[in-house]
């Protein structure tokens, strides 16, 4: 046994960790934080300053078991949890659970897994830090209370079936989301027409170069086509060339804002992939630690990159840097994020890869020599009516950093008037250029463009609102809520028109082009649009921005030992549990109605608006005679932007558009999108086709394409062989078993020697699946990755042990009856066999008369 034991959040850390050092330690994880506040009730109590009640969190109770074992025949045991403020969270936990003394137990931090950081940490052990503890506890407590009170007001309060939840970071950022929809949605496009023309020139080899200049802007057509006219019969001359010098710095090393925003552009990654595979690379000691706000880089690692820079690149390469963080509260005795060593240019597993390589070249572009650029302008006077054309180019006389890395941008960082600068052949002033045609194009401006989870984390830490440790977990649970949904959109077709100078003629065109394509883009819910509303109308504070950053700026207080953090949530708690109370007295239920017109023929109201099973067109009225009628919106679909005609098309369906082959055909959406229904099948219909387009004639093609792709192709056992792609990719379906088909085969020329090999392969598989089985019951037993188990309808259930407390051998598990089986299913689920008692069906009271709904006015 070890003399000390050094407990860590991540076995793979540990495993890191041990190989760093003797035989002295034993390195353990906690498998992250052991001890939550409890679920029942709030698990604070209010009246005593807020004490957090805590429990071992679910779960874990092995884990604690394991490391009180273990740190009782242990003399020393040692803490080296991460160094944010979970990580000390978690070491005292450890201290309170393990029944050691947080102020004389040793803990160690280190911002790298290597064996020089390592030791170097074991060397000079501190005690847990209570502020930062309290710092975390603050904000534990105070996410509890807002979502413990808030959420029972959303129950109350807006009529829909979700277990709504409110959260304190998670509500403003679906604010921002909403409000960038609203902004896009009221968005009303001015167009312009742009001019530009192509002019060619020789250059040193005597070849024709064309070129681009670009003239004014015009506000409309009729300015455009004038200015256009007047250069009829028109020369051109270079009236004046500038040359400037310019250069391009690079940005500093990653923090974890900027490697979720750059990863995201680069790669499309999410925010919370992004960290996933940053803590793997963390625990495994090829970068620092990847929760950050901070650009500072070590001496060390200064050093490292100067070093690597000269002998990869050369002297002229390397430029010294110091990067200042903008953020006030980021803490300079942390670092960036960069490779632990920076001589390993990459790793070798695949899923880091891309990544690492993205934080090594990063951080190697920090410290090096700025980008030398040569800018040339050259401006162009028209004979006929002294206007100019402005040509610009840029050549780079010196590329620095940019031979390793350029930093992408968002979106919304690019204008729609830059044209990517070339380079111009040489010109002189004084000289001609043939001009080879000028275009007026009409323009349109554009909104703001939705959130992508990336701009969503800038926006956050430009407001100061969450820290680096909260991005992922805030965008998770929006998004889990169904507050916002992460989807495409797709591009509608747009008229525009231009004009055009080519021979001394004017031409006009009128041209189409798809707009407002988007991919990946954060789209706030009807549900999420009607909580921020109720949110913003009645709990201001929570959701305002600048007191959810004051917020996070008390936490950094309580961080560094200025302000108790029981005084934070007291000051906090009375005012907002005042408002809940007013709240759930005072306000009206939500509805998140808007009426949208009549219904010709019946002159009923229809409205849009949040029902129980979420946003639905509703016509008439539920105090009418006539009983209401409802349509589920489409995906893509909201109840602020549906129109009167796109609502009542959803009434139109389910339609009956006639037979084929004996058989009623019938065209309606489902919950997986537009279909055909054949008889008792039901055919796809794309996505791009409105399903109301679509007649007999179409719905037949369907049919009989649906028809060839699942004809037999081949047999094998004289039973039918087809094939066909799912979720899960290609594969072919014999005898009622579905078989994936691997890349390594070509899929649209199966060979039936390819076709027997897969199946032959399924079968034994599935004969080596199953241990016994009880198919009347539902009930198997089967083995799995990780051991025998047992398979109930469709759940998992563990394996019980003997009474003894010891396994089953595997003779033994194929030796089990259907009794004892049963017993192990009760054990983990009980109830599973009893019969659940028939409900008497209650009598209904008389209803009561409704009172007429309020109609909401038009929007």
């Amino acid at each position: 046994m070890a003399k000390n034991l050094l407990i860590v959040e991540s076995p793979a850390k540990a495993k890191t960790i041990e190989k760093f050092l003797g035989k002295d330690f034993q390195v353990k994880s906690s498998f992250g934080h052991i001890r939550d506040l409890e679920k029942a009730g709030m698990g604070i109590d209010i009246e005593k300053q807020f004490h957090p009640r805590y429990v071992v969190s679910e779960g874990k109770e092995k884990v604690v078991r394991d490391l009180k074992n273990l740190a009782s025949k242990s003399e020393e045991v040692w803490l080296a949890t991460d160094e944010d403020r979970e990580g000390e969270a978690i070491s005292w936990h450890l201290c309170e659970v393990l029944g050691l003394d947080p102020r004389t137990t040793k803990r160690i931090v280190f911002n790298e897994i290597t064996k020089p950081a390592i030791q170097q940490a074991v060397a000079a052990p501190r005690h847990v830090d209570m502020n930062l503890v309290d710092a975390q506890q603050a904000r534990r407590v105070l996410d509890r209370i807002v979502g413990f009170e808030l959420s029972p007001v959303l129950w109350r309060k807006i009529s829909v079936k979700n277990n709504l939840s409110a959260g304190r970071v998670q509500s403003v950022a679906v604010r921002l989301i909403a409000e960038r929809e609203r902004e896009i949605n009221a968005f009303e496009p001015q167009s312009s027409f742009k001019v530009v023309a192509i002019f060619t020139a020789t250059d040193n080899n005597g070849k024709k170069i064309s070129f681009k200049a670009e003239g004014a802007k015009f506000n409309t057509a009729a300015d455009a086509e004038q200015f256009l006219q007047s250069c009829l019969n028109a020369d051109y001359t270079v009236k004046d060339i500038q040359v400037k010098p310019g250069k391009r710095s690079p940005a500093p090393p990653f923090t974890t804002s900027t490697l979720q925003q750059e990863a995201s552009r680069k790669f499309g990654y999410s925010v919370s992939r992004t960290m996933q595979i940053a803590q793997q690379l963390y625990e495994n000691g090829h970068i620092t630690y990847m929760r950050t706000d901070s650009v500072n880089l070590s001496n060390t690692a200064l050093g490292d990159l100067t070093s690597t820079i000269k002998s990869m690149y050369g002297e002229a390469y390397h430029q010294f840097r110091r990067f200042k963080n903008k953020n006030e509260s980021a803490q300079e005795a942390h670092e960036a994020i960069r490779p632990t060593y920076m001589s390993n240019t990459v790793v070798e597993n695949a899923d880091w890869k891309r990544l690492y390589d993205l934080i090594w070249k990063r951080t190697m572009a920090s410290q090096m020599a700025d980008a030398q650029l040569e800018k040339t302008t050259a401006r162009i006077e028209i004979s006929t009516n002294k206007e100019e054309l402005s040509a610009t180019g840029e050549v780079i006389k010196f590329d620095g950093f940019l031979k390793l890395y350029r930093e992408d941008r968002d979106d919304e960082d690019i204008q729609d008037d830059e044209i990517q600068e070339g380079m111009l052949p040489p010109l002189t002033v004084g000289q001609g250029l043939p001009l080879v045609e000028m275009t007026a194009t009409e323009r349109f401006t554009r909104p703001s463009p939705r959130y992508t989870e990336a701009s969503l984390v800038k926006k956050l830490e430009e407001l100061g609102i969450g820290r680096p440790s909260t991005y992922a977990p805030t965008i998770s649970t929006i998004l889990k809520r169904e507050y916002v949904e992460k989807r495409d959109k797709e591009g509608l077709e747009r008229k525009y028109r231009s004009i055009t100078l080519k021979d001394n003629q004017l031409a006009k065109k009128e041209n189409t082009e798809i707009t407002g394509a988007e991919k990946a883009k954060l789209f706030p819910t009807d549900l999420g649009l009607v909580v921020t509303d109720f949110l913003k109308q009645y709990f201001e504070d929570i959701m305002d921005y600048g007191f959810t950053a004051r917020i996070e700026e008390e936490f950094d207080e309580i961080a560094n030992g200025k302000l108790p953090w029981n005084k934070l949530i007291g000051e906090f708690y009375h005012p907002f549990k005042e408002d809940v109370d007013n709240t759930i007295e005072t306000a009206e239920r939500i509805k998140g109605e808007r009426e949208l017109g009549t219904e010709a023929g019946t002159g009923k109201p229809v409205f849009a608006r949040m029902g129980r099973f979420g946003p639905m067109i509703q016509i008439g009225n539920v105090d009418d005679e006539e009983k209401p009628r409802f349509a589920t919106l489409r995906k893509g679909q909201s109840i602020e932007t549906i129109t009167f005609d796109e609502a009542m098309d959803l009434f139109k369906l389910p339609v009956t558009l006639g037979e084929y082959e004996g058989k009623e055909v019938a065209v309606n959406i489902g919950r997986f999108g537009p279909y055909v229904k054949w008889g008792e099948e039901f055919i796809s219909i794309p996505r791009t086709e409105d399903p109301l387009s679509v007649d007999l004639e179409r719905a037949v093609a369907l049919i009989s394409e649906k028809q060839v792709a699942d004809a037999p192709i081949a047999q094998f056992d004289s039973k039918p062989v087809t094939k066909g792609k799912g979720r899960f990719g290609p594969y072919i379906k014999w005898n009622d078993l579905f078989i994936n088909v691997p890349r390594r085969y070509d899929f649209d020329n199966l060979s039936q020697g390819d076709i027997d090999e897969l199946i032959k392969a399924k079968i034994e598989k599935e004969s080596n699946r199953y241990i016994r089985q009880w198919p009347e019951e539902k009930i198997a037993l089967e083995n799995g990755r990780w051991g025998a188990f047992i398979r109930f309808g469709k759940k998992m259930v563990k394996l019980g042990r003997k009474e003894d407390g010891s396994k089953y051998t595997p003779e033994e598990v194929a030796q089990l009856d259907i009794d004892t089986v049963k017993k192990m299913i009760e054990a983990e689920l009980p109830g599973a066999f009893s019969k659940p008692a028939k409900k008497t069906a209650a009598k209904k009271a008389p209803a009561k008369k409704k009172a007429a709904a309020k109609k909401a006015s038009k929007k």
